[in-house]
Order: structure tokens, then sequence, then C-alpha cells
């Protein structure tokens, strides 16, 4: 059974608040006075002092010792204790202040306290959630200096017994906020031995899931034990509460996908997709240079650099057109294009390169579809064959009268795959990790190459699970089971 504890330093600091079973004395929980919490627990440490060996130092510690979650964690303690740990961290924070603080010659610093992200002054809420996301600690107190420009100069940790009877209220309010959010279930309600969070994004067009298979993932995940639970963007600070995370939306590095990968690596959660696995497979020009590197086969491939006018009239020069030209992040067939003549390629990567300083271009192999090989740690789970938009050359026509059109796919046993397209993709995914990918192959006559390898395959009900149903949901869920219970053996 999952414990809740709020820890303060004396229990004579909660007394403006109202008396709860679940606040205790900091000794009393490093001395183990308390019933027996298991490695579920979620600790809220509000001890005075959070410096180096304190009492709150220890109570971080102890807590990650336990394997029990604690807010603030002893990672943040530290980045919190020095400014040379945390300045690369407030650059960007304190380019937004002189938009959010009207600069005034009369007003030379702002103290501003945070209590679980949340602001009292409405005008820096935005700013208090994001210093809430890298520093994650109950209370915080944001110093803030003007000279020419607004900037932060420092950062630290509040202590609970030292705020007034306004702040003692917002305070009370905030903790009531964050624990609805992030302990939203009572502990007798609990009837599953994981809990995990599908991140995904109700308005996004093109979701690597539709809401059929979300659906279906949940109702395999609660079979097996595990309590599934979709969360949105908005949710980056819960996620401390879960036990796994798997991302169900378009994923990037310079997107909240990353961050949220990032951070619940961090938070020891098992996670799919895994931040390696998605700055690996999002960039095309890494997967071009990963394949070449270890003789895996792929259509001939060129890569050309901004400002490399040679390198261009040269290709110009010697390419069979047509060529496929690709962005090196898009997604879903966007930021890909055939150039059909030399003409067509000077003037596309004019426009490419406003984008990257590199784009990649292929020979154009066109087949009647493409395969997708779905793996999960190394092992083939689904098998798709994904046919060309009708009267178009990919299997994604952005540009159709319907606004986006796809073609037909068939789903097929594993047995039916031919043996030489399972065996590069499996090598193929074996390079990036254990994670779940999808790997697009293409045959022609006797020539099989990979063109692209997914870190967050579609997995649509009705397209991918075709074949399988319920048992392809059911074998990923299983996964995740498997990883969950390592993850606790371990911590034991």
């Amino acid at each position: 059974m999952t414990k809740h504890l709020i820890v303060v330093e004396n229990i004579e600091d909660w007394r403006p608040y109202f008396p709860s079973e679940q606040v205790v004395a900091v000794d009393d929980y490093l001395q183990q006075l308390l019933p027996q919490t298991d490695g579920r627990a979620q600790i809220i440490n509000l001890c005075r002092s959070l410096d180096y060996l304190s009492r709150g130092y220890y109570c971080s510690m102890v807590a990650e010792a336990r394997g029990h979650r604690v807010l603030p964690a002893l990672k943040t303690i530290n980045d919190l204790s020095r400014k040379s740990l945390y300045s690369y961290d407030l650059s960007d924070l304190s380019q937004q202040l002189s938009k959010l603080i009207a600069a005034s010659p009369q007003q030379q610093s702002l103290l501003l306290k945070i209590y679980f992200g949340q602001s009292p002054d409405t005008s820096l809420q935005k700013l208090a959630r994001q210093v809430f996301e890298q520093f994650p600690c109950p209370i915080i107190e944001v110093e803030f200096s003007f000279s020419d420009h607004w900037q932060i100069r420092q950062i630290r940790a509040a202590a609970l017994n030292k705020l007034n009877e306004a702040e003692q209220d917002f305070f009370a309010q905030a903790l009531d906020n964050f624990r609805h959010r992030l302990w939203r279930k009572p502990a007798k309600r609990r009837q599953f031995r994981f809990d995990m969070a599908i991140l995904h994004n109700p308005d996004e067009a093109m979701p690597p899931s539709n809401p059929a298979a979300l659906k279906k993932l949940i109702r395999s995940g609660r079979r097996l034990g595990i309590d599934v639970e979709l969360i949105t963007p908005k949710d980056y600070i819960r996620l401390a509460e879960y036990d796994a995370l798997f991302i169900r939306e378009t994923t990037a590095p310079h997107n909240h996908t990353y961050k949220f990968a990032r951070r619940a690596e961090k938070e020891g959660l098992v996670v799919v997709d895994d931040p390696t696995s998605i700055i690996r497979c999002t960039n095309k020009i890494y997967l071009k240079e990963l394949l070449s590197a270890n003789d895996l086969p792929m259509p001939e491939s060129h890569l050309l650099y901004r400002n490399d006018e040679a390198g261009l009239n040269a290709l110009c020069a010697t390419a069979n057109f047509p060529l496929v030209m690709k962005i090196p992040d898009g997604a879903f067939s966007r930021g890909v294009i055939k150039v059909k003549t030399a003409e067509e390629l000077r003037r596309e990567a004019t426009a490419f390169f406003q984008q990257s300083a590199i784009i990649l271009l292929q020979e154009f192999m066109y087949t009647d579809y493409d395969w997708r090989i779905g793996i999960f740690n190394h092992k083939p789970i689904y098998a798709c064959q994904y046919f060309m938009s009708k009267g178009h050359w990919q299997i994604y026509n952005h540009n159709s009268k319907k606004g986006t059109d796809s073609g037909k796919s068939t789903a097929l046993p594993i047995s039916e795959v031919p043996e030489k397209v399972l065996r590069i993709a499996s090598k193929a995914a074996r390079l990036i990790g254990d994670g779940l990918y999808g790997i697009d192959i293409k045959q022609s006559g006797s020539r099989t190459v990979i063109i692209e390898i997914n870190d967050n395959p579609s997995i649509d009900s009705g397209v991918e699970d075709e074949y399988l149903g319920v048992a392809l949901y059911d074998d990923i869920m299983r996964e995740f089971l498997r990883r969950l219970e390592l993850k606790k053996t371990a911590g034991r």
C-alpha cells in the first residue's frame, strides 16, 4: 500500500494547518518510528533547512535510499546549493523577465515565493511553473534584480516556519491543489501493482495512436495489474506519481516529449520512448551515418551542406534523378519531397537550408508498399504493409483535396514476413536500443533496404493491430510489466 507523508522539522511547524496523520516529524521518519512504508511511498520534505548534512538533507537522502519518491529530490537540493550549479539553467528564465516585469527606477529588486509551482503574482505564473519544473521543491524563493534589465539573481529553498499568515493561506491552497494532482487516489482504492502514464495530445492531427488504440492499451495494462492513465503536456509536474511513462505523442528533441522522457528517466520510471532513442531516431542524418557505419542496406544517399556550392554542383551533374530530398527531423512524410531535375534540386535545397544546415538526398525507389516491422526489446511484435496513397508516391499525401490522405494497410503474422526483412529490421533496432521501434523497409526485386527507424511507431486500432487484435496491446504491456518488476526487484 502506498503511503503519503509530509515531513516537517518539528510538528509545531504544522500548527497553522489542519492536523493530519500524514504529517510526521523528520526524526521519526529518519529513525523509522512509523508504520513500515514500501518503495511506493511519496514524501514531501518541508524541513526548515535543506543545507548539506542537515536533517532536511538527510530526509531526502534517506528517502531515496529507501526507494521512496521525495520532493525535493537530493539532486534538486544539490542544484540549489550553489549558483554555479544552476546558473546555466537560469539563462532561459532570465531572458523572459524583461517581458514579464515592467522596469521601474524605484524598484531595483523583487522577491517571489513559489509554492508547488504556483505564484501569488498571476503575471509571473508561467515563470513560476518553469522554475518549479527545473527545480522541483515545495517552497522556492526567487530573487530578481534590475540593472539595465531584469534578471534572476538567486533561487533558494524557503522554510515552512518562516511564512506569514497570508503566505500560509496560499501555501495551504497550493499544497491541496498539488496533492489532488499528484496523489489523486486514496490508498485504500488502489487495486494495481504499478501506475503508468500515457502521454498523448488530444489536439494532435496525426498522433501515433488513435483514441481506440489508447483505450485498448489502458484495458490491457489493467488486466495485467498496471493502472494506466492518459496525461497531457500540462501534467509534467505529476510524473513522479507514476512507475512508467509511455509516450504516444509525436516525439522531437526540441519539444516537451523529450522533456517528459528526460524527467521520467531521472525519476527512475520505465520510459518508452527513452531520451536516447528520441535523439537517435528523430534525425535522418544520424540514421544515415549509423546505417552506413554498420553496413546495413539503405538507398543510395548523399548529404548536402549549407554553403557547399561545389558539392551541390557535383550532385546536380552526376545524380540520377529523381531524388528524394529530406529534412532531418521530418515525420509522417512531412519534410520529404521528390525533385526531378537539377534545377528543382537547387531551388528546393535553398528552401530546405532555411531549416537545416544539412539535408539528405536519396535515390528514388518506388514500391507499392513499405514494410513496417514493430520491435520491442529486440523482439518483432507486429508486421504491417503500408501502401502508397492513391496516385501518390508516398504513404501520406499532405496535398490531397481532403487535406492529408494515406494509403491502405495490411497487417500480417510475423511468420509471413520475408526472413531478410526481419533480419535487417532486428539489426537496425539493436543499433538504437531496447525500446519500441518501427523499422521501415522497402523491397524491390532482390533488393531490401532500410528507409527509416522510428522511435515512436504508429499503433492504431484497425491498422497495426489488424491481425493480432488485443494480443498486440497485451504484448506491449507485458514488456512494460517485465521491466517494472525488474526495477522493483533491483530496488529491494
